[in-house]
């Protein structure tokens, strides 16, 4: 699956082997710090009706998917790992299926929470839950990118 940006063309003469993982690594994190100052300042500013505590848990719990997901290698999970762990082939692909969810739960959760909360008939402020969702997906972009943008071949030397 990281194979998915090499068939973007681009005509620039950039060598994209060599600076692949640090193109990656630099996107997810412009991406997660961006979505942590949108909910941070959406906090801040936002009534406190308007925004509780629910919220937190739902931004951290996004940002602890973001490292579960990424706590286990691809070679672990297509079995070409030297050593095996506890679990084996089984637990990384378990392990990764609970990080999947995990963030999976948390974009359902905002939207729900945005669609509860925040669109309904009369005189309130969306922009929270905007917010929120948007700090999701961002997050989850950020995973994504962070575990699939790169290449480990330059880890096994």
């Amino acid at each position: 699956m990281s194979g998915c940006i090499d068939q973007i063309a681009c005509s620039c003469n950039v060598d994209w082997d060599g600076r692949r993982n640090g193109i990656a690594s630099v996107v997810a994190g412009a991406l997660f710090f961006s979505a942590w100052w949108i909910v941070l300042d959406t906090a801040m500013v936002v009534d406190k009706k308007d925004w509780n505590n629910l919220y937190f848990i739902l931004t951290i719990s996004s940002s602890v998917g973001m490292v579960l997901l990424n706590s286990v290698s691809n070679s672990q999970v297509r079995g070409d790992s030297m050593n095996e762990s506890v679990l084996g082939v089984t637990g990384a692909r378990l392990w990764m299926l609970l990080s999947f969810g995990i963030s999976f739960a948390c974009v359902f959760a905002a939207v729900g929470l945005l669609f509860k909360g925040y669109i309904k008939p009369g005189d309130h402020v969306v922009w929270p839950g905007v917010t929120l969702l948007i700090h999701n997906l961002m997050i989850f972009a950020a995973s994504l990118v962070y575990k699939f943008g790169r290449v480990e071949d330059l880890w096994m030397i």
